[in-house]
């Protein structure tokens, strides 16, 4: 019960932060300063290396996809002090990047624990 609430809070965090990054940086506050469709793609492309692995419930893509939701937690943090305008989309990245990084932990931590041990090794 607790690794399909981790994997489903672990996939809403990610798509919710790939939905976000899309909304954010094509409609809610487009770059003045560089194309649109660069700043979507160096920011949501990066989303969908780890997907088909989260879909099939694969401990490795669900550490990659943590790791990853460190840079979007930073980005946040940074949007979020730097820019009033846009602090509220900082904050929202900040929640769903920690929603992602907390359950996508747990996930493969307990996908390990629940995994038989190897006696000969």
């Amino acid at each position: 019960m607790k690794l399909l609430l981790a994997h489903w809070l672990t996939l809403g965090g990610h798509l919710g932060l790939l939905i976000l990054n899309l909304a954010w940086h094509a409609w809610l506050a487009p770059s003045v300063y560089f194309p649109v469709s660069l700043v979507v793609m160096v920011t949501a492309a990066p989303l969908l290396l780890p997907l088909p692995g989260l879909l099939q419930g694969r401990p490795r893509s669900h550490l990659w996809a943590a790791f990853l939701s460190l840079l979007y937690f930073t980005h946040g943090v940074g949007e979020a002090v730097a820019n009033p305008e846009q602090r509220w989309l900082g904050i929202a990245e900040i929640a769903l990047s920690l929603i992602l990084f907390f359950a996508a932990t747990l996930y493969a931590r307990w996908t390990a624990a629940a995994a038989p041990r190897d006696a000969g090794a």
